[in-house]
């Protein structure tokens, strides 16, 4: 008997039908367990081209696609989000943010839960800013903190503050920075990573519209960050790592760093740089993948 996703919410078993409002699905016009049932693989990542990207990658890496193949947006009735699937993996984007992730989140467990899929692995891929580290690293996330360095997540639910626990599964990062060492491609690190509600001053970037403190204050604080374990920085790790906690779901994040933090604001490399930067995290869950698989 597999590992199945676990719901925490008793009234959907109440609804005649769920609409996934923000993928265009529903249960009552799509069939679900033939559409979804297969999947073991859930990649998800800020922009929709890059999810196609990633879904044209694997689809070649697993011998399931043919070159030049197209594969059709499955959430084409909306532009909220893009969905993508080629055999066992499915890709999808969530835009920038908690809020963004946190939305897709709720309705692409629902729909694995509608689906009956097993053993679920979902890894976010990314990019992020990096502390002390070599541009082009990447990290797998050991436990997503907050801007004060807490691994946790703070929501208000009916006006209460609710504190959610953002772990992610040991167990998977060290088989990732496993893959990554079997690759030999690429320096990767597991750390913690800080996930903020701002890009601007909320991780102390210096470059934004408003910024009422000094060089100084800001470099203090992202040693600080450094010393208490944090590596790299972005905005959607502490909701995904909360969610996928709560449903059950084995899950990871995987970010490669455009830029070391402690030198600088702005993400100054070559396009074709950043492009090659971008690979590295879908080179090495598309190597997992394989693993996991057998086909390596």
């Amino acid at each position: 008997r597999g590992n199945f996703i676990h719901l925490c919410n008793p009234h959907l078993e109440k609804m005649k039908e769920d609409i996934l409002y923000h993928f265009a699905l529903g249960t009552g016009t799509h069939d679900f367990p033939a559409l979804f049932g297969d999947v073991k693989f859930v990649c998800v990542g800020g922009s929709p081209s890059r999810m196609k990207a990633f879904i044209t990658y694997i689809a070649e890496e697993l011998g399931l696609g043919s070159p030049g193949c197209d594969y059709p947006n499955i959430c084409a009735g909306t532009d909220r989000y893009a969905m993508y699937k080629v055999g066992p993996v499915l890709s999808v984007s969530h835009g920038m943010g908690i809020p963004s992730i946190s939305i897709m989140l709720h309705e692409l467990i629902k729909l694995l839960y509608h689906a009956k899929c097993s053993d679920i692995t979902i890894i976010r891929i990314g990019t992020s800013g990096g502390i002390g580290l070599e541009p082009g690293s990447v990290v797998i996330t050991r436990q997503s903190v907050d801007a004060t360095f807490k691994p946790q997540l703070e929501q208000v639910v009916l006006g209460k503050t609710v504190i959610r626990s953002t772990n992610l599964d040991e167990q998977l990062a060290k088989e990732l920075m496993q893959c990554s060492k079997e690759i030999g491609q690429f320096n990767t690190v597991i750390g913690n990573t800080m996930c903020t509600l701002d890009f601007y001053e909320g991780q102390g970037r210096l470059d934004g519209a408003i910024c009422l403190y000094d060089e100084e204050e800001k470099l203090q604080y992202l040693k600080n960050a450094y010393d208490s374990g944090v590596r790299n920085i972005e905005m959607e790790s502490s909701v995904f790592a909360a969610m996928c906690n709560l449903s059950g779901v084995k899950a990871a994040v995987v970010c490669v760093t455009l830029l070391n933090r402690l030198e600088g604001d702005q993400i100054s490399s070559p396009h074709d740089v950043l492009v090659e930067y971008q690979q590295r995290p879908q080179k090495l869950v598309g190597y997992f993948i394989k693993k996991s698989l057998r086909k390596v």
